[in-house]
């Protein structure tokens, strides 16, 4: 096989240039997070709190939805990719805290 597999591809991507390009996941997705709850509280009328957490999993139902309609390696090379984000914005939270 000549293609890495889906794991070692999402992992190149998420430890590659990417950190350089948005920051450490933690910010990143903190900013997403903002955004997301201020536009969910602002639409049903009551306060909505999500986190960086959070948008690396519903990102990763986002790949489950366009996979369940076609099989895209792109879409588990993005789910992985997803997965180890939320491990790495869990990490920086405990380093930080120390």
């Amino acid at each position: 096989m000549s293609e890495n597999s889906v794991l070692l591809e999402a992992q190149s991507l998420v430890h590659g240039n990417r950190g350089t390009d948005y920051g450490h996941p933690l910010d990143d997705l903190t900013c997403t997070a903002g955004m997301w709850s201020a536009y969910l509280s602002h639409k049903y009328g009551m306060p909505v709190s999500l986190e960086a957490e959070d948008v690396g999993l519903m990102m990763v139902c986002v790949k489950l939805s366009r996979q369940a309609n076609k099989h895209k390696r792109d879409n588990l090379v993005d789910g992985a990719g997803y997965f180890e984000t939320v491990q790495m914005i869990v990490d920086e939270r405990q380093r930080r805290a120390s």
